[in-house]
């Protein structure tokens, strides 16, 4: 509703503006037509009454000095000697900056709403030996629950039955769902995958992990500063030395119409557009290479970034388990054919883990038996019958369980593969341990690069995930990122962030794709999303989303903003001195206010042109990354916090 209502009011003053810039038109090539007055009437009218408006709530309610002051001056001191066109092209310009600026920082808040939307309504209460469902704010403490198959877990607690998989990505990123068993803690949001169990209630409500992390991105997003027009910076300053310089100028020489036209020529129209004509330019050109960014203040940022921050799930990795080797200790099987004996086991499982094995076969052409029976073990893995033979894949509990030992070679093996960072499925073939299937969450093929050209621009790099130690540092060392932390919260990654940015006195930019990770998204200086497979609450949590999930993006995009930040300080500089040059031209009386406002186009079209020279600005390679030895002399050894 208020994204339609802040729609509807930018398409009005838009209208405003196009009508205004037309009356102009007409008013500069004298055309009235039916008119009983000069055109440029319309320009003050519609732009020139928002500003007088303005300036007068800014004066009287609050005592601000802002540019709407001196425009408002000018406009009146204008109209008050008859210069019509002069006001009226005064108060297009002034109008037409607002417009642009308020269009490059307007988005819309809708994260918080659809976290709020994802908490469960309801808990299912084991009482006096009975099932109830209730509302999932009555439950209490202490209370039993019993969780199904594919239902979201209502609150914290602890499982008190039974043996399940729980995909936990919405607190930790966590690629693979976690096997959980009696004793072990599961959180309110995550996601019972596989079998029922009953758990018990230890933090509700806004205790609740959940709502923890609502009340952390509500915070975070409070934390934000608005951007601050360039010109409401300076604007007490410049009102003063206007007032001043008319007002000596009139009692120098005896001419208000000099003093008038010092007004015109010192309202900052040019310096207006310097920022957002800028911020647009750059605006499109990163949406050209698949990156939107929510705001000029988001490119603003990410112009003094100096640490980039990496989740681990999904954005330097794929998010998805592969598998990565194929072992048989069997001297009865091969490789292939210990992939064929895996596919055949977990056809019909459910876990993530089996449907990327049997995937990992289809892709080889290796086609899985047909089974005679099959049943899944939560928690465990799965036991199959097929051609006669008993089979079972899963993790070393159900090998020990079938009195299966698997041999001191393929312990030797699982611990490297393990050190890794890799996932081990067992194999059993009726009394013995077939061989290992290993799977883990592979880094995208541009990551090394991606990082390679961060340290190349000087940026330092950090990688935090709430993925086990080994997982990470493996990752990171593949990366070449500079420091690691890993086995995180949400609220972990926060209070990491805020004491680089608090103590370290660093500009942070985070890059996440999930959930658990929009607090770390709303407390970094710039928090960068991946759209293609993040989730919407990071996207809404971020100042700017890689839509394609092209990550080597990143250093042309920090880059692109480098630039931008560039062409405001030379618009700017420009701006300054075209109204140096055009007061002291009105104050020795060489121009009018008439020349003084076609200066003011003029030098508003200069600052545009200047703008407009980012839509075709190109991040340069450098000639040595082809061979890849500057990028690789500029990554420093990866090393562990």
């Amino acid at each position: 509703m208020l994204r339609n209502l802040l729609e509807d009011e930018e398409k009005r003053h838009l209208g405003f503006a196009a009508t205004g810039g037309i009356s102009l038109v007409f008013s500069f090539f004298n055309i009235r037509g039916p008119l009983p007055f000069d055109p440029a009437w319309l320009a003050i009218v519609l732009c020139g009454l928002p500003i007088l408006k303005e300036a007068i709530a800014g004066l009287v309610a609050r005592f601000d000095i802002k540019a709407d002051v001196l425009v408002a001056m000018a406009l009146i001191a204008a109209v008050y000697i008859g210069e019509i066109f002069a006001a009226g092209e005064v108060a297009f310009i002034m109008s037409l900056g607002s417009i642009l600026e308020e269009r490059t920082v307007r988005k819309a808040r809708e994260g918080i709403e659809k976290l709020v939307g994802m908490t469960p309504r309801t808990a299912r209460v084991l009482r006096d030996g009975s099932e109830t469902v209730i509302p999932a704010e009555d439950v209490k403490v202490g209370d039993n629950l019993r969780v199904f198959p594919g239902e979201t877990i209502a609150v914290d607690g602890v499982i008190t039955f039974g043996r399940t998989a729980v995909d936990q990505s919405l607190m930790t990123g966590e690629s693979l769902p976690v096997d959980k068993e009696v004793n072990d803690e599961v959180f309110s949001g995550t996601v019972n995958q596989l079998g029922a169990f009953d758990m018990r209630a230890t933090k509700v409500g806004g205790d609740s992990s959940l709502q923890r992390m609502i009340r952390l991105v509500e915070s975070a997003n409070a934390s934000q500063t608005p951007i601050v027009r360039i010109m409401d910076r300076w604007a007490t300053w410049i009102v003063i030395a206007a007032l001043l310089t008319a007002v000596g100028t009139w009692w120098y020489t005896g001419e208000i119409i000099r003093a008038v036209t010092i007004l015109v020529v010192f309202c900052p129209c040019a310096l207006v557009l310097s920022t957002p004509t800028a911020i647009m330019a750059g605006i499109g050109n990163a949406t050209r290479f698949g990156v939107l960014i929510s705001s000029g203040e988001a490119l603003e940022r990410l112009a003094k970034v100096t640490r980039v921050v990496f989740d681990k799930t999904g954005t330097l990795t794929y998010g998805k388990p592969a598998v990565t080797a194929v072992r048989s200790f069997s001297p009865e099987l091969t490789d292939r054919e210990l992939l064929g004996l895996a596919a055949t086991v977990e056809q019909r499982s459910e876990h993530p883990l089996g449907q990327a094995i049997v995937r990992h076969a289809e892709s080889l052409g290796v086609k899985p038996q047909e089974l005679e029976e099959f049943s899944a073990v939560p928690g465990r893995g799965v036991l199959v019958r097929s051609c006669g033979k008993q089979a079972l894949g899963g993790n070393l509990q159900l090998m020990l369980e079938h009195g299966l030992e698997p041999g001191e070679e393929i312990a030797d093996a699982v611990a490297q593969y393990k050190e890794a960072g890799g996932t081990i499925i067992y194999l059993g073939l009726e009394k013995t341990v077939a061989g290992i299937i290993v799977l883990a969450d592979t880094l995208r093929s541009d990551a090394k690069e991606t990082v390679g050209r961060l340290h190349y621009e000087r940026l330092q790099t950090m990688l935090l995930t709430g993925d086990n130690a080994q997982a990470a540092n493996n990752i990171a060392r593949a990366a070449g990122i500079d420091l690691v932390r890993a086995e995180l919260l949400p609220e972990d990654k926060v209070d990491i962030i805020r004491e680089l940015q608090k103590f370290s006195f660093e500009k942070v930019c985070m890059v996440g794709d999930g959930i658990n990770d929009a607090p770390a998204l709303k407390t970094a200086y710039v928090g960068l999303a991946m759209g293609g497979v993040g989730s919407d609450i990071a996207v809404d949590a971020a100042h700017a989303v890689l839509v394609q999930d092209d990550i080597k993006r990143l250093p042309q995009l920090i880059m692109l903003a480098r630039k931008t930040a560039q062409t405001i300080k030379v618009n700017i500089a420009m701006s300054m001195l075209l109204n140096l040059v055009t007061v002291a031209l009105a104050a020795l009386g060489l121009m009018g206010p008439v020349p003084g406002a076609l200066a003011h186009n003029a030098g508003a079209l200069l600052i545009v042109l200047n703008s407009a020279r980012l839509l075709k600005w190109r991040y340069r390679d450098d000639p040595a990354d082809t061979a890849g030895n500057a990028i690789s002399r500029s990554v420093p050894s990866g090393q562990a916090a």
